[in-house]
């Protein structure tokens, strides 16, 4: 698996059955067998074609019944699982399937999620759902910033900051955020650079004022 892959592995609790929503290759579901983290997976995909990538790797747990493929859009047609996982996604995305099994018995106990953008979006959106955040922080891959999101079925209250940069990021303040925060006010700076009206310069100087907070 990919650096990335194996991050949101990590954070994988142990469970009964186990769903990945849009599972493209199907490598987080193979490492949950094969870990022993989980006896039963579904990998799903809106997508057949997409979906067929994962089969010919759970080929063998396909056969013996502790994996089953099901194309779908989103929960609609996966059974209930006690963990599911949604990565690689935009929050958008992540939002739509969310809204759709919403006071449906298809949303699980532990949801994992690591959304590719529209975080803030998506956080909301979980809550509103019916779940509290557990473990909200970023990680870097391949030069790339991901949040990585777990949450459990309970009641939540997000202030601005935690819905804007993750509750654990603006708590701890972990390396990885730092960096982040330190490239977007660079990136600004070299923007203020640039000609600018006096509306679009205030408002960068503003966004460079609320980051330096953190750093």
């Amino acid at each position: 698996m990919t650096d990335r892959l194996n991050k949101i592995f990590a954070v994988l609790p142990k469970c009964e059955s186990f769903a990945d929503i849009g599972c493209d290759h199907g490598y987080i579901a193979k490492a949950m067998l094969k870990s022993g983290k989980c006896k039963k997976v579904i990998v799903s995909d809106i997508s057949a074609k997409c979906l067929k990538k994962a089969e010919i790797l759970l080929a063998t747990e396909l056969l013996n019944g502790s994996a089953k493929s099901v194309v779908s859009n989103g929960f609609d047609n996966v059974d209930y699982c006690d963990v599911a996982l949604i990565a690689g996604m935009g929050g958008e995305e992540i939002c739509d399937i969310l809204s759709r099994a919403k006071n449906t018995e298809k949303l699980p106990k532990t949801l994992v999620i690591q959304p590719m953008k529209n975080c803030d979006r998506a956080r909301l959106v979980a809550v509103d759902c019916g779940y509290a955040i557990k473990y909200d922080k970023l990680f870097k891959s391949a030069g790339k910033f991901y949040n990585l999101i777990v949450l459990e079925k309970g009641s939540d209250t997000l202030t601005e900051e935690e819905i804007e940069f993750g509750r654990d990021n603006v708590k701890q303040r972990p390396r990885e955020f730092i960096e982040m925060i330190e490239e977007n006010i660079y990136k600004l700076n070299e923007i203020l650079k640039g000609e600018l009206s006096k509306e679009t310069k205030k408002t960068v100087i503003e966004k460079i004022k609320k980051l330096e907070k953190y750093v």
